[in-house]
């Protein structure tokens, strides 16, 4: 029985996780990449919208991006999205297209987005636990309704701590690699 409720919270991790990762695939590592900019919101046709739902975004060399927008009355739209982002990219707009050049990260830069690494898996290590707690509860009303014994729940508590466990590594592993990727001259 608390097998369900333990294997009823994988989705939710696996979730968590996915976030962690568009989160991480979103910090300039001094290279140009798509998923750098493509959830950038920019204001156009009256709401917010995700840029790769504006334009194509292309890379043509290691360090330089060119956006290309399907409608080219959202140049300056895209322009100053970007300017006022946390990225700290300066566009060049041209008629058709927006140029960017992604500048090679500082060593205080570098320290910089390591710092934001941690807090992001900190975030997500606190939303794991936040799904542990729950799932806890669950089991722990399961054994004072009599559903499950105390055997039984102690088993559950740990087989959920070990899948915690599994989750947290994950994340751990996750924040190593974006770091080191960082770091590296």
């Amino acid at each position: 029985m608390y097998k369900e409720i333990i294997n009823k919270i994988k989705p939710q991790l696996e979730k968590t996780i996915g976030y962690l990762k568009n989160e991480f695939m979103g910090l300039q590592v001094g290279r140009a990449t798509p998923s750098l900019l493509e959830n950038l919101k920019v204001e156009a046709y009256g709401q917010k919208m995700a840029l790769k739902d504006l334009a194509a975004i292309q890379i043509p060399e290691p360090r330089a991006i060119i956006i290309r927008p399907w409608d080219k009355a959202v140049v300056p739209n895209i322009e100053s999205a970007i300017r006022k982002s946390s990225l700290g990219l300066s566009p060049i707009a041209e008629a058709e297209f927006i140029r960017l050049t992604i500048p090679p990260l500082s060593e205080e830069r570098r320290k910089e987005i390591a710092k934001i690494l941690q807090e992001k898996a900190e975030e997500c290590r606190i939303s794991i636990r936040r799904h542990r707690e729950e799932v806890w509860r669950e089991i722990q009303n399961l054994e004072r309704s009599k559903e499950i014994t105390e055997d039984e729940k102690f088993r559950a508590k740990d087989e959920l701590q070990k899948l915690i466990d599994e989750y947290n590594k994950k994340v751990e592993e996750m924040k190593n690699r974006k770091e080191s990727e960082i770091m590296t001259i």
